[in-house]
């Protein structure tokens, strides 16, 4: 089994409503060997939401309590996000999954790069809170583009 963002599978539940649908994905999807999470949706959050980055550091630092996750309005959602990772992490926890596929560049799931903080599109290294979560507890978390090319 693999764990993937709902959103790379075709649900609608990106932050304005829409989705990141990747076919090879889906069709892993198709052939049952794919289980779907949202993050943000099982912290609480509503689809379509206002976009949130990470405004300082990433998503170990927002574990720590030493970053918020917020909207360009400034509106904390930390909290939020950071339900949403353990309830992920319960998921894996009783799936075990081979690996995981993550949504890239997200603030609760991008691995290795994620948005600055300054809503301007600028990237930075550093994890998403769901995937620092996941990493942390030892489970093999990938992005959709580093997915695709092992699925070829």
């Amino acid at each position: 089994m693999i764990l993937v963002s709902a959103c790379l599978c075709g649900v609608n539940c990106k932050y304005n409503g829409g989705n990141n649908l990747k076919k090879p994905l889906k069709k892993l999807l198709e052939q049952g060997k794919v289980m779907m999470v949202c993050p943000e949706q099982l912290g609480g959050l509503e689809t379509p939401r206002k976009p949130c980055e990470i405004s300082f550091g990433s998503g170990k630092e927002v574990l720590q309590g030493k970053s918020k996750v917020i909207t360009k309005e400034n509106i904390d959602c930390t909290e939020k996000f950071i339900k949403g990772a353990e309830e992920t992490l319960n998921i894996a926890k009783s799936i075990n999954p081979e690996y995981i596929i993550l949504k890239s560049k997200s603030p609760s799931c991008g691995v290795s790069k994620i948005y600055d903080g300054t809503f301007t599109g600028t990237l930075k290294n550093g994890s998403g809170v769901t995937a620092e979560l996941l990493l942390k507890n030892g489970f093999k978390v990938i992005t959709e583009e580093e997915a695709e090319r092992l699925i070829k």
